[in-house]
């Protein structure tokens, strides 16, 4: 088993990174580590660039953008940089000049492709890149913590020549996530001592933060290998939220534990190569500088939870009142959203089945590997109101790169096709080939009401859209949208015939991020109904005492979700076994 990462006892480099996908414990784990440098009688500078950022949450106080003391832990600084903000006034600077000079549609083009998920990294990089590049910094501070880290395909777009040309302004291949290196002029140099920082094992070290779960550990397997591809393997792996003993009487405490160590066996086999540590699950919150400093003591149970900590929960709907809405108001389309690890393929297959037992034809559709969508039916026969397909990201997102490069690769040069190429490995690409298969799923099942597995952003909707307005008005573009997918865009914004089912857990980061994926379908017309909470340890009777205690912890977000931010709110329990099969799944529907 990994050892307990515990910064008192390491030598670190002076700048570290801490990266993981939404929902692990970055932010946590960074607060944690920079109070614990602190103490030793470092002068340490923590800075976050996460849009949903909690920071000031956890250390509770204020925060901007200049770094600030904080009075509770001497010689430790924050600041909370808006990459938000940063991407707007990055996105003007890009579009401003043209303004009433091209038309509207090209100009709300731009706009979208400037309004993604890409623009708001390269936005933080543009940032962090300044503390990164300054030598002066090294001086001020003995450690400089980063909460999130740019991923390997950003690195590598800035890395390539193309980046730096002229041929952005004239490219208009498709709808991609070319558009945000548009405003980069100018700052070649100070992005290649970032980078070339960010590659030097004296300077810098990258903190993989991980769950120990199948999902979280192989997202972090790849972004391990994207940032090893381009010469950046001073890594550590930090496995977050690993439960050190459990209760054998209790079945919630038994198969907690058993689940994740269970994940941690099917470690890929490359990720095992690099230095692992982990942090225990314990019962509080990671709010408050006091609560930061015990994270690292022997304990996983604060001394202000005890046995008796009692779990108030108001009285939510299950998943079989979800079902009953939908049935009821005939919705033929059903997408369930949200961020990796949430249990997205799990509630879209109890939708699914709860459907069919109502008598509804249903088609469900996945973009998770066939086998694993075998595996949650196993045993079931064949049901003549429910059909199942799978749909393969990588022949997908292949056939969409080679339409691309077919129709927009002739005539450019060797260096531009190669810029072509490394922009195609976007974020953007496969949510958009994704989105071309259900398009086509959707229209062969007009007869059936069809749940889909995951879905594309509010902005990948807006960019197809602004693209199709784009060609309208330039004959010279060179991106394609299908016309199954134009009908399905305006499709998904029907509510009487679409239903969007974002599913989160009740913790800090994914109600947060959640709440933006909302607020990012809303700008391009789509509203939500219903929020699912998943894998609720405040809806279990668990007796353990560090789960009593996190399900303490999880009733302030149940509450603003179920309060705040959705129409309506159905909470699942963690359950302590996976509902395989038809007959299971039709008992968790119920």
């Amino acid at each position: 088993m990994h050892s307990l990462f515990n910064p008192k006892k390491m030598q670190l480099t002076p700048f570290l990174f801490f990266t993981g996908k939404g929902g692990v414990g970055k932010t946590s784990t960074a607060c944690a580590t920079a109070v614990a440098l602190a103490d030793q009688g470092k002068k340490v500078l923590l800075v976050s660039t996460d849009p949903a950022s909690n920071l000031q949450d956890v250390l509770e106080v204020e925060l901007s953008n200049e770094p600030r003391a904080i009075s509770a832990v001497p010689n430790l600084y924050a600041c909370n940089i808006d990459p938000e903000e940063s991407a707007r006034i990055y996105k003007e600077n890009v579009v401003g000049p043209y303004r009433g000079k091209l038309p509207d549609a090209v100009l709300a083009t731009m706009e979208e492709q400037l309004s993604g998920a890409c623009t708001v990294e390269i936005a933080a990089f543009d940032e962090f890149s300044h503390l990164l590049a300054d030598e002066e910094i090294l001086d001020q501070y003995d450690h400089v913590l980063f909460d999130t880290a740019p991923t390997g395909h950003t690195l590598r777009l800035l890395q390539l020549p193309t980046a730096w040309s002229g041929f952005l302004e004239e490219s208009t291949h498709g709808a991609s996530c070319l558009g945000p290196l548009a405003g980069l002029e100018g700052k070649k140099e100070m992005y290649g001592k970032a980078v070339a920082s960010l590659a030097d094992h004296e300077k810098t070290t990258l903190l993989l933060v991980a769950r120990p779960d199948n999902s979280s550990l192989i997202e972090a397997d790849r972004a391990s290998a994207e940032l090893k591809a381009i010469g950046i393997d001073n890594q550590l792996l930090i496995v977050n939220g690993l439960l050190q003993t459990h209760r054998a009487e209790d079945k919630v405490s038994s198969a907690f534990y058993n689940r994740q160590r269970a994940a941690l066996n099917k470690t890929p086999q490359a990720l095992k190569q690099i230095m692992a540590y982990s942090l225990p699950f314990v019962s509080y919150s990671l709010t408050g500088i006091g609560n930061l400093r015990y994270l690292f003591s022997s304990s996983a149970i604060s001394a202000s939870v005890a046995e008796e900590t009692v779990v108030k929960m108001e009285e939510l709907p299950g998943l079989n009142q979800l079902i009953n809405d939908f049935s009821e108001k005939n919705i033929r389309v059903i997408f369930t959203m949200g961020k990796g690890g949430v249990g997205k393929t799990s509630i879209a297959s109890a939708i699914a089945v709860g459907l069919s037992e109502k008598g509804h034809r249903v088609h469900l559709t996945t973009t998770d590997p066939a086998a694993h969508l075998a595996y949650t039916f196993q045993g079931s026969d064949a049901q003549d109101n429910l059909s199942i397909s799978s749909i393969n990201p990588e022949v997908e997102v292949e056939r969409y790169k080679k339409a691309v490069l077919e129709n927009a690769g002739s005539g450019l040069s060797e260096e531009e096709l190669a810029y072509l190429q490394e922009d195609l490995e976007s974020p953007c690409t496969e949510e958009i080939a994704l989105f071309q298969a259900f398009a086509t799923v959707v229209e062969k099942s007009e007869d059936e009401i069809v749940v889909i597995d995951t879905a594309p952003t509010g902005h990948t909707l807006l960019l197809l859209d602004s693209t199709e307005a784009y060609h309208k008005e330039m004959s010279r573009s060179t991106g394609d949208v299908p016309e199954n997918v134009k009908k399905l865009l305006p499709r998904l914004r029907n509510s009487e015939e679409t239903g969007v089912v974002i599913v989160t857990l009740a913790e800090a980061t994914p109600v947060l991020e959640a709440a933006r994926l909302q607020e990012d379908l809303k700008r391009a017309g789509i509203d939500p109904k219903w929020w699912v909470i998943n894998q609720s340890l405040a809806a279990t009777d668990t007796t353990d005492p560090v789960l009593r205690g996190r399900a303490s912890s999880e009733t302030e977000w149940i509450a603003k979700v179920n309060s705040g931010l959705a129409a309506k709110c159905a909470v699942i329990p963690w359950l302590h076994e996976e509902k395989i099969g038809y007959d299971q799944l039709k008992e968790f529907s119920l």
